[in-house]
């Protein structure tokens, strides 16, 4: 109990984190990841984190969290025919292969680096969802097999690397190739769940706690944060999705992407300044 008490903002904060992300989720169809990082990476240094140790946690819990919401995610798109089980077959092993290599990097490099990445992913998600939105497909077709496992590698490592669930990487390019964009989605959640579960456990288990990191915090995870995020996000997506129905989400994935645009534009600034 005196733990709880001693920590109450935290915990306020983080569900928060929680009741926002899902909302998101659900009333735009953005990943988790996407949101979670830069939250958690700035309400870390409020309560004392350096920058660096923020950035890592926030990449390994944001991945902890998005295990138990893509396995729902998978169940809900499989029963409607749109995960792509042979695209799965021919990329998980080199996805897992990109996850593994990249997350053990996050356990043994500085966070700056991973800062500037997640900052560059965020602006150029942001770009993507503001200006190439119903944009026809660049190719007609998946690339060569080779090129495939070059994409399905890439994914895997970076996504890792700056705490996302693949679906902010894989969607986009896979709909270059003009791959159908309800499969696309249903796809990445799986995809999710290939980067977040050994990716998430490589962290917990061989990542060292930094000094400076809040309360809760093994490994690279905040279990307090994971405890607290997963749980309302499950319960506030349906609300987001209902929201959705009824207010325009095109205007509201504009705002949003301006919003993640100046996040992760403040990100640069902050590693710069």
């Amino acid at each position: 109990m005196e733990f709880i008490t001693s920590n109450i903002a935290t915990f306020l904060a983080l569900i928060a984190t929680g009741v926002f992300t899902g909302i998101l989720a659900g009333l735009l169809g953005v990943g988790g990841g996407i949101v979670i990082v830069p939250v958690l990476f700035f309400l870390f240094q409020s309560f004392g984190t350096s920058p660096e140790s923020a950035m890592l946690i926030a990449t390994a819990t944001s991945l902890s969290t998005i295990v138990p919401t893509s396995v729902s995610s998978i169940r809900s798109h499989y029963q409607r025919g749109n995960v792509d089980l042979t695209l799965l077959k021919h990329w998980a092993v080199f996805i897992l292969m990109g996850v593994l290599a990249g997350s053990w990097l996050v356990t043994r490099l500085e966070g700056s680096l991973f800062s500037t990445m997640f900052a560059v992913i965020a602006i150029l998600s942001a770009l993507n969802m503001l200006f190439r939105t119903g944009k026809s497909a660049l190719y007609q077709q998946l690339p060569s097999k080779t090129a495939q496992r070059g994409i399905a590698t890439s994914i895997g490592f970076f996504s890792s690397m700056v705490g996302i669930g693949g679906g902010t990487l894989s969607v986009p390019l896979l709909t270059l190739f003009n791959y159908p964009a309800h499969k696309a989605v249903g796809t990445a959640a799986a995809i999710g769940l290939i980067i977040s579960l050994p990716g998430a456990l490589t962290m917990l288990l061989l990542g060292i706690t930094p000094a400076d990191a809040p309360s809760g915090t093994y490994g690279l995870v905040n279990l307090i944060g994971f405890i607290c995020i997963v749980p309302f996000t499950v319960l506030t997506a349906p609300l987001g999705a209902l929201l959705a129905a009824k207010l325009d989400a095109t205007i509201l994935k504009k705002i949003f992407a301006l919003v993640l645009l100046l996040t992760g534009l403040r990100m640069l600034a902050q590693l710069f300044s």
